[in-house]
């Protein structure tokens, strides 16, 4: 549909949600900037959208980007006017990016042609516009809670970027860095592609399935291998908790190695451990998902609301009411 060959301009479009994570943009589209100048020539025009028509959008840390009307492709535009790509960048809380008037500008600009992408929690609000189904997909993982619990047949994967035929997602932060890597590579081959990730020092180009979080043992400190086994588990299961000697079954080890396991490398007590993770992920669901404190009792597996109220109080001195007030 738009030009897309070497001599031709592509036309890169960034939608903003105010709020954005402006190192999520700048990793996206500075890459662009950097090809024109090693090119000596246009290769990408690069254009901010705002959701909303207003002549800047402001970024998480108070910078505003000057942006232009979300573009339409029902309103007798020429096709060559709409963008090649069209990137949704979204940052802080879901429930900041309630703007329903795009959602269907979206939808058009898929079905004429738009390559659409979405960064960091970008693809939250892709998957609103129904763009996700059937695509693999990524998003920022502290917006994966509240993308599966808005969106439950959606899955999103762990992994840095994941570009799926006319769907390019990626978890933001620095990562946009090594998805335009592979995007320019794909347009103008690997060498060129490596010249601009020199221009900004980006020696190490992270391969599109690596994962976005340190790993298990990194971010729990511990290396023993049935712990990191147990501590996976865990996390895959707030909703249906496992029981101690199921969770020991699973390993194959036996309930009183799984208890000095914990209690060896950790400091804490199986049941401790499991109940912390569960409810930091309540905390996480408290200020990005729209569930009520019942809904996140049962989706963090709680028996009641009263019962997960007792124990979020305990652990971080204050009810779920409160917590999500203060994070309005």
């Amino acid at each position: 549909m738009m030009e897309d060959d070497l001599k031709g301009i592509q036309n890169i479009g960034f939608l903003l949600i105010p709020g954005f994570a402006l190192m999520s943009y700048a990793s996206a589209a500075e890459p662009l900037r950097a090809a024109n100048v090693i090119a000596a020539r246009d290769l990408y025009r690069v254009r901010a959208f705002s959701p909303d028509g207003a002549s800047s959008v402001t970024c998480s840390s108070g910078v505003p980007v000057p942006s232009l009307p979300l573009p339409k492709a029902n309103d007798g535009s020429p096709v060559s006017t709409l963008p090649h790509s069209l990137f949704v960048c979204a940052g802080g809380d879901p429930a900041d990016w309630n703007y329903p008037s795009i959602l269907g500008p979206l939808r058009q600009l898929a079905r004429a042609g738009v390559r659409i992408g979405g960064i960091s929690g970008g693809p939250y609000l892709l998957a609103a516009a129904g763009l996700l189904s059937g695509c693999r997909f990524t998003i920022h993982w502290e917006h994966a809670p509240a993308l599966k619990e808005a969106f439950p047949d959606l899955e999103p994967e762990r992994t840095r970027y994941i570009i799926d035929g006319n769907r390019i997602t990626c978890g933001g932060g620095v990562a946009p860095l090594d998805m335009m890597h592979g995007l320019i590579s794909q347009r103008m081959g690997g060498g060129f592609a490596r010249r601009v990730s020199d221009w900004y020092l980006h020696t190490h180009v992270g391969a599109s399935e690596a994962p976005q979080r340190a790993s298990l043992a990194e971010r729990y400190g511990v290396h023993h291998p049935m712990l990191l086994t147990v501590i996976e588990k865990m996390e895959a299961t707030f909703e249906v908790p496992l029981g101690r000697d199921a969770m020991a079954s699973f390993a194959g080890i036996s309930p009183r190695h799984l208890d000095r396991l914990f209690t060896e490398q950790l400091g804490e007590s199986f049941g401790a451990v499991y109940r912390r993770l569960r409810l930091e992920h309540a905390k996480v669901l408290l200020r990005q998902s729209p569930l009520s404190v019942s809904e996140i009792a049962f989706a963090t597996g709680f028996s009641s609301s009263g019962h997960f109220s007792r124990a979020f109080r305990q652990m971080f001195g204050q009810t779920p009411g409160t917590a999500r007030r203060s994070y309005c």
